[in-house]
């Protein structure tokens, strides 16, 4: 039996009108397994980053012994500042597979820690006047989106919510 013979045998017995509709649902639900099946790849990476990045943090602790103070605890809070981002990033991608849709407000949050990570290793380094300026900028710009995104969300929230998203509650 050749292919179109067999493809004109299965369809024989179908409607017109729900060919086209059985195809677009099983591809709709191979793209969704397939987008699922990634992002668990995905969660499992950042799960596998995260712990080593908790294992440099504490092995950086070393260094209160071998070097200054200060040197050593600059390490340890950029170590735990990026450590930060990348739990933003974990939280962005577990609300991806929940919710279907990556909200711009958990980006937003995501590279506002990223930039306050390189403002403050830009500060123990002894950066210039202009990097922290451009800094500036663009956190000031992404505080101002993430108001943006908040007040004009298009999802209703309700007050709860609103009050989380905006750092005011703890859970």
């Amino acid at each position: 039996m050749t292919h179109t013979t067999m493809e004109q045998t299965l369809w024989n017995g179908w409607p017109k009108g729900f060919r086209v509709p059985v195809l677009a649902y099983d591809i709709t639900r191979a793209w969704e397994a397939g987008t699922r099946f990634i992002l668990s790849l995905l969660t499992l990476t950042i799960l596998i980053g995260l712990a080593g990045g908790v294992v440099k943090t504490f092995l950086d602790l070393r260094l209160l012994l071998s070097a200054d103070v200060e040197v050593a605890l600059r390490q340890v809070l950029v170590d735990v500042l990026t450590l930060l981002a990348v739990v933003e990033v974990l939280k962005t991608t577990l609300v991806y597979c929940s919710e279907g849709r990556v909200r711009v407000t958990f980006i937003i949050d995501t590279v506002l820690v990223v930039m306050l990570t390189e403002v403050i290793s830009r500060w123990f380094t002894g950066g210039e006047w202009h990097q922290f300026v451009i800094l500036g900028g663009i956190l000031l710009t992404l505080g101002l989106l993430r108001i943006v995104a908040v007040r004009y969300s298009p999802t209703p929230a309700m007050p709860a919510q609103q009050a989380n998203q905006l750092g005011l509650a703890f859970p």
